[in-house]
């Protein structure tokens, strides 16, 4: 749990959402991607976001940690804009969330080490003999050896570089991790390790997490709350059983299959 979380409880206050979304809209040029979306994300959750192709999710991921702009409403993380135009105050929020992308988007150009320091040398305060201990840290948290550190990204297998992906998202130990279809590509047993690996990390440090994933396996075991996109707008947003009760067909039709299965972890109190 972060310091200012910890100082509103010491004064009897709730705390700013980690993610606060008010009004949010979005076009590109005539087509309406977004209507009116309003969505909070506390500290400590674990939030999936599902919707169906071409219903904005991934352009939500991008709105939130500040590589698109929304055409209207607000969006604040930590109770700040990402987009601040002061450049010190944009950079002290971007500083405190990490992203995985889907693909890793690892630099191809870059050692394995050298992706993990990239952000930490980004700082320009830590010098390299920190640097180096902190990337040996990381490896480790994500279950890599230090002779992986001299690797291309052209020699990972695809577990690998989610693996390398997700230990540069965590350098600077984020309070937020955005996960942008963290399994894809991966075969079950490998994607199985990953979100294991995802779930601890996040009891140890917690971190708070909003994910998108079609993958239903995922949801179950990472999500403490869901958040349905479609017809342009939040349509379902709480425990798995509230979302599930929801009458609307993509809700319906998505969670078809997993009714009688297993469902995401209840939220924790």
């Amino acid at each position: 749990m972060n310091e200012n979380v910890n100082l509103a409880a010491k004064e009897g206050r709730k705390a700013a959402p980690v993610i606060e979304i008010r009004g949010l809209c979005t076009r590109f040029d005539k087509v309406l991607i977004h209507q009116d979306i309003d969505l909070d994300v506390e500290a400590g959750q674990m939030l999936g976001l599902v919707g169906g192709s071409g219903s904005g999710k991934t352009t939500l991921l991008r709105e939130i940690v500040g590589l698109l702009a929304p055409s209207a409403g607000t969006l604040r993380l930590f109770g700040q804009t990402v987009l601040d135009p002061d450049p010190e105050r944009s950079r002290a929020v971007r500083r405190r969330f990490g992203m995985l992308f889907q693909q890793g988007a690892l630099f191809s150009a870059f050692s394995v080490f050298d992706n993990i320091a990239f952000p930490l040398r980004e700082l320009r305060t830590i010098d390299e003999a920190m640097i180096r201990d902190l990337v040996m840290l990381k490896l480790a948290m994500v279950e890599l050896e230090p002779r992986h550190g001299s690797l291309m990204p052209a020699e990972l297998s695809g577990g690998m570089v989610k693996r390398v992906a997700l230990a540069r998202a965590l350098s600077l130990e984020p309070e937020l991790l955005v996960l942008d279809e963290p399994t894809a590509g991966l075969d079950p047993d490998l994607s199985e390790s990953f979100v294991e690996l995802i779930k601890v990390l996040q009891r140890e440090l917690g971190f708070t997490v909003i994910m998108v994933t079609h993958d239903l396996a995922t949801l179950a075991a990472l999500a403490t709350r869901l958040a349905v996109l479609a017809d342009h707008r939040i349509v379902a947003c709480g425990a798995a059983a509230e979302v599930l009760a929801v009458d609307h067909p993509f809700v319906r039709n998505f969670f078809a299959s997993w009714r009688a299965a297993p469902t995401p972890r209840q939220e924790a109190k």
